[in-house]
């Protein structure tokens, strides 16, 4: 696989931001007074909420960055800074994500949103949105993403017997690792188009 290929290269960064293999304790917590098939269900329905949401985010993300006259450098080095924030939280983790049990089946709050579909993540895609980054590249980046992160926590069950709960953080500062790498080369692009931009004018 082509390590350079956009494709490879938005969808490691789509998966991360996902964080599906971070976000199993969190879903088996909230899932599990709920029979497997009902489990099931209630994952494809929230993550079918999620992708749609992150479509629309990324569709919608020109018109608004263009409204505000926002250009591409700055986009650039904006979603570097927004990364490293995320990746730096994904490997140092604070301890505010206990669960509490909801009564009611959890509908888009807070498995589809903010979980998967989180802030971190559409602001991304609308950064994404200004970039010179073909549609079909990141529309294709996005669904393998979400595929991958869906079939994750569809074995999310198995997957925590298997890794444990160490094996499962560990994953997740290995995901903010590399994240960090993502973001630094994004801010590093941003400042080498701003000064082209300068010396060319």
């Amino acid at each position: 696989m082509d390590l350079e290929n956009p494709i490879f290269t938005l969808t490691l960064s789509l998966f991360f931001l996902m964080d599906a293999i971070g976000n199993i304790p969190v879903f088996i917590a909230i899932l599990k007074k709920y029979p497997l098939k009902k489990q099931r269900w209630i994952i494809v329905r929230e993550l079918t909420i999620a992708l749609l949401m992150m479509i629309t985010f990324y569709f919608g993300g020109n018109f608004f960055l263009d409204s505000l006259g926002i250009s591409k450098e700055t986009v650039r080095i904006a979603g570097g800074i927004v990364l490293l924030i995320i990746s730096l939280k994904l490997i140092f983790p604070s301890r505010e994500n206990e669960e509490k049990e909801d009564i009611k089946e959890p509908f888009i709050v807070p498995l589809a949103i903010p979980l998967i579909a989180g802030p971190a993540i559409l602001a991304s895609l609308m950064i994404y949105s200004g970039q010179d980054i073909r549609t079909f590249d990141v529309v294709l980046s996005i669904l393998i993403a979400w595929s991958l992160s869906t079939l994750i926590l569809l074995c999310a069950p198995f997957l925590q017997k298997i890794l444990g709960h160490r094996g499962i953080a560990a994953l997740e500062r290995l995901m903010g690792l590399i994240l960090i790498l993502i973001s630094i080369q994004m801010f590093i692009d941003g400042i080498d188009g701003f000064i082209s931009c300068k010396l060319a004018a």
